[in-house]
């Protein structure tokens, strides 16, 4: 698997897990450990790699330990302060983050429960950790954006000097979209007035911001969902197989088989999720064969997703028309086996299966 298909797969494991994690201990086993080792690729039982309980005195302090610390070529490179699943990240959480970082070579210093993790470094002032985080990864929200920096902290890649020099402008896109964000959600007064003055005239009185707190915070849900849907609009013109000729298409739209398949297909509606299911198995199988040639039909019963448009090759189905969702994989005799899936995410756990049924199918041909 690629960085973000381990990412999804321990977003999963976080979801199924997370009722039942209690303790930071149980935390740092169950779901940091798995990111030190499966995502940025270090081996979590060799010292010198990775040193669990590390000590360094500072100052008068004597024995404080700091949970992990990364090493590389003999030099501390990475420390990791762990608090317990769903524990708030604060600052104060970070005072020994903050004492380390400054008597040892790191220049990562990261703050994480298991699901979010603060990056820091030392842009403000050498050898000092900042006082606000540069990345910030959300495993229950991944941001696919931030995949190639997070890339450049792995055993395999490690570049420091890069990820350094893209630090200041990570920490305030990464603030500037958090920003936004709220906005959206809740805009503020600010927000209010700067877009009212776009389309009104009159004075911004308190009726007037009243009046158009709401309609900004109903326009911004409207434009997100309205770029949603250009996506897929997009998505299901790139999934659409090519007709060769002018005079083919207009055939097609003529033909008794056409006719026959739609009334065939009455009462089929395709989801947006069936969509971006389908897109994520797309991307998943394309390393074998061309995404073009990677299609979808839909039924009252399933929604498959199809080799060449055949369904004697079909690579995975979706059964997302009742409360329990299954992804149906196929074996090397087309048999289905349905795997329940309670999200989308879930799909990346048999990344695997998928690739082998395109790539079983392809090597036939």
């Amino acid at each position: 698997m690629d960085l973000s298909e381990r990412l999804a797969a321990l977003s999963a494991k976080i979801r199924q897990q997370r009722g039942v994690i209690e303790t930071e201990e149980a935390t740092k086993n169950a779901f940091i450990m798995p990111f030190i080792s499966t995502v940025l690729g270090y081996d979590v039982f060799n010292p010198l790699e990775v040193v669990p309980e590390f000590t360094a005195d500072v100052g008068i302090k004597k024995g404080e330990k700091i949970d992990y610390a990364i090493v590389r070529d003999g030099e501390v490179q990475i420390l990791i302060e762990c608090k317990r699943s769903q524990g708030a990240l604060t600052l104060e959480n970070a005072s020994q983050l903050f004492r380390y970082f400054a008597t040892t070579s790191a220049r990562i210093g990261v703050l994480t429960n298991g699901e979010v993790y603060h990056f820091y470094t030392d842009l403000d002032a050498p050898n000092r950790m900042d006082s606000k985080p540069f990345l910030i990864l959300d495993l229950n929200d991944i941001d696919e954006t931030l995949v190639p920096e997070l890339r450049k902290l792995s055993k395999d890649v490690f570049d420091l000097d890069s990820i350094i020099s893209s630090a200041e402008e990570l920490k305030y896109i990464g603030q500037l979209k958090r920003a936004i964000a709220q906005q959206f959600k809740e805009p503020d007064e600010s927000w209010v007035k700067l877009l009212t003055g776009q389309v009104y005239d009159g004075a911004f009185t308190a009726r007037v911001r009243e009046q158009f707190t709401g309609l900004v915070a109903k326009a911004s849900r409207q434009f997100l969902a309205d770029q949603v849907n250009d996506r897929l609009k997009a998505a299901l013109r790139d999934t659409s197989v090519a007709v060769s000729s002018e005079a083919e298409m207009a055939a097609s739209v003529n033909s008794a088989e056409v006719v026959e398949a739609d009334l065939a297909d009455d009462g089929v509606e395709t989801t947006f999720e069936e969509l971006e299911g389908f897109q994520i198995i797309r991307a998943i199988v394309c390393s074998h064969v061309k995404p073009q040639r990677v299609v979808y039909r839909d039924a009252k019963s399933y929604f498959a997703v199809l080799l060449d448009d055949n369904n004697r090759r079909p690579i995975a189905r979706l059964h997302f028309n009742r409360s329990q969702k299954y992804l149906g994989v196929f074996d090397e005799s087309k048999a289905e086996t349905r795997h329940p899936i309670s999200t989308l995410d879930e799909i990346y756990a048999h990344a695997e299966q998928l690739r082998e049924s395109a790539r079983r199918y392809d090597d036939a041909s």
